[in-house]
């Protein structure tokens, strides 16, 4: 099962209270409608939903709050003998067992719904703060030392390595970042970089203190097709002055 991560603050405190008192709120109510008309199997399932609640509402803390507080107010007020924490009866223990699987199984759903959903945002973030680094870049070399940061930033990697083979017959532009970091043995990953031109270059990742995505991920894909565009429309320019200085040298 996955482990959740939990750091207690203030913020987190409040909501595990509110989440408590919306638990109490339901045992309330389902108290005065009273035990003998709804049954230890709706009760337990009327539970659930100020437990999934407060998982979607404030994440895998107060959630949790909420599941412990719903299986003692179950167990103490619903499940016979009632007033105390014993269970006197195989269907009890059952029913108990059954509604923590559940609660657990909710909020661990909840968390991970939540993990995909800040892992989304922050790839959307960093995509955008990259296109807007790369639109007034000029020279390929601008392009390469950007993407090596942003790359090394997001992952926090050992080393990020840009290498780009210019079109004329030159030194390739290699840049490292940080430019004092050592790739021990060959790269954890090895990204190229197509564009019109064909294959104009690589990234090469070596891992640092967190885990890299695999080969195919989207986000990585999506670093070395921006590279590329930002590499063709640079390489263009690059041309364009060239020309433009050699007709003024002719002049």
């Amino acid at each position: 099962m996955k482990k959740l991560p939990l750091s207690f603050t203030r913020e987190m405190f409040v909501q595990s209270a509110k989440a408590v008192l919306s638990v109490a709120a339901t045992t309330v109510v389902l108290f005065l409608i009273g035990r003998d008309k709804l049954g230890e199997s709706v009760i337990a399932l009327l539970y659930v939903v100020p437990v999934g609640w407060s998982a979607s509402r404030w994440g895998p803390g107060p959630g949790l709050c909420a599941a412990v507080t719903a299986w003692l107010n179950f167990n103490f007020f619903f499940i016979p003998p009632f007033f105390t924490f014993s269970v006197g009866s195989l269907e009890g223990w059952l029913v108990l067992v059954i509604f923590s699987m559940v609660a657990v199984l909710i909020v661990n759903q909840f968390q991970s719904v939540l993990s995909k959903a800040q892992a989304s945002e922050r790839d959307a973030i960093f995509m955008y703060e990259l296109s807007r680094a790369l639109a007034g870049l000029r020279t390929q070399s601008a392009v390469a030392y950007t993407l090596a940061s942003h790359l090394q930033q997001l992952f926090q990697a050992a080393l990020v390595r840009v290498i780009i083979q210019p079109i004329e017959p030159s030194a390739s532009i290699v840049v490292n970042k940080p430019e004092n970091g050592e790739g021990k043995n060959s790269p954890d990953r090895v990204l190229p970089i197509w564009n019109a031109w064909g294959l104009v270059g690589e990234i090469q990742i070596w891992r640092g203190y967190s885990e890299l995505p695999p080969q195919e991920n989207r986000l990585l894909q999506n670093f070395a097709s921006q590279g590329a565009q930002a590499l063709e429309r640079t390489r263009l320019a690059e041309a364009e002055e060239l020309l433009k200085a050699r007709a003024k040298n002719l002049n």
